[in-house]
């Protein structure tokens, strides 16, 4: 009996000490693993702070890669988004902030992928060239636009406590005004070849979609003109009304309030000789004025005269000296 005992109590012990260094090389694992992936974290965070996004990107996406459920991977997908929107890959950032809504739509910082996206859209419409010089935004592709409206227009709405909200507020203002002078380019084109009923669902479209919008009083002015081409006399001064009724001051006005229209000319109207000229010789004959008098009699009122603004002295050169007064 005591032989057995002995046996079992040397087997335990061996067995004991087998297991020992076991539990100590995991451990040590474990502290590998995380030391490696708060290195990763410091430097993609590093990259980040220096400007490199390129690098960073790779950093980042190693990071999510090899710790898919780790204690920073949330993190990395969101400053994936930004690091990728800084480096100028604008279709990037949209897939990494749809990706980051898709997978974690209770995030407390949702509303930052949103407005990135935003960010995003609103700055595909926009190129190299259109980076140097002040262009039109409204006469090219408005896909991209449409686009950020509806992705701020969401952050708006879902999010309105969001500390993006003043500055998307600003930037979907811009976005409607651009949006609008799209559409009334559009309903112009129609008036200039006679397309009335075209053009003027265009100019109710601008009315029903994008409320004071700059291009408001103009998308009334054609919604007067197209109805009183097709002889919708009614239509015509009801769109005559409310132009005279919110913009009164409209230089359209005469001092009768009548609505003084200079007549549209049409491509077709044009000899090839004029269009290849740029409209400098062969010249078409131009209609007089339409005159559209205002059903009420509407005076529109005196607009008084505005203030001169003081224009700030010039100073000299030794003005700027921080010495001389």
């Amino acid at each position: 009996m005591l032989l057995y005992l002995c046996v079992l109590s040397l087997s335990l012990t061996l067995g004991g000490c087998s297991w020992m260094p076991f539990f100590g090389d995991d451990d040590k694992e474990v502290e590998e693993i995380e030391t490696s992936e708060q290195k990763l974290y410091r430097d993609a965070q590093r990259l980040l702070r220096s400007g490199n996004y390129s690098q960073a990107i790779g950093t980042l996406e190693t990071l999510e890669a090899r710790f898919p459920f780790g204690r920073y991977a949330e993190q990395a997908q969101l400053e994936l988004i930004y690091a990728r929107y800084m480096s100028f890959d604008l279709e990037g950032a949209i897939a990494a902030a749809e990706r980051f809504i898709r997978l974690h739509p209770q995030h407390s910082n949702i509303d930052y992928a949103f407005y990135i996206k935003g960010l995003s859209s609103f700055g595909m419409n926009d190129g190299i060239m259109d980076r140097l010089f002040e262009t039109d935004g409204s006469k090219r592709d408005m896909a991209p636009v449409r686009a950020a409206y509806a992705d701020f227009a969401q952050l708006l709405a879902r999010y309105p406590e969001s500390p993006y909200v003043p500055d998307t507020r600003q930037r979907m203002i811009h976005l409607r005004n651009t949006l609008a002078r799209s559409e009334l380019a559009v309903a112009d084109y129609y008036m200039r070849r006679s397309a009335f009923v075209a053009a003027a669902n265009r100019a109710r479209f601008i009315l029903e979609n994008y409320p004071q919008a700059e291009a408001t009083p103009e998308a009334l002015v054609v919604l007067v003109e197209a109805n009183y081409k097709l002889g919708l006399e009614d239509e015509a001064n009801n769109a005559l009304r409310v132009l005279a009724l919110n913009y009164p001051n409209y230089p359209a006005f005469d001092e009768d309030g009548n609505l003084i229209l200079a007549e549209r000319i049409r491509n077709r109207d044009r000899s090839w000789t004029n269009v290849m000229t740029l409209g400098l010789l062969d010249r078409p004959d131009v209609p007089p004025p339409i005159r559209i008098k205002h059903p009420d009699g509407f005076v529109p009122p005196e607009v008084p005269p505005q203030p001169e603004e003081e224009k700030p002295k010039r100073k000299g050169w030794f003005s700027w000296l921080p010495f001389v007064g």
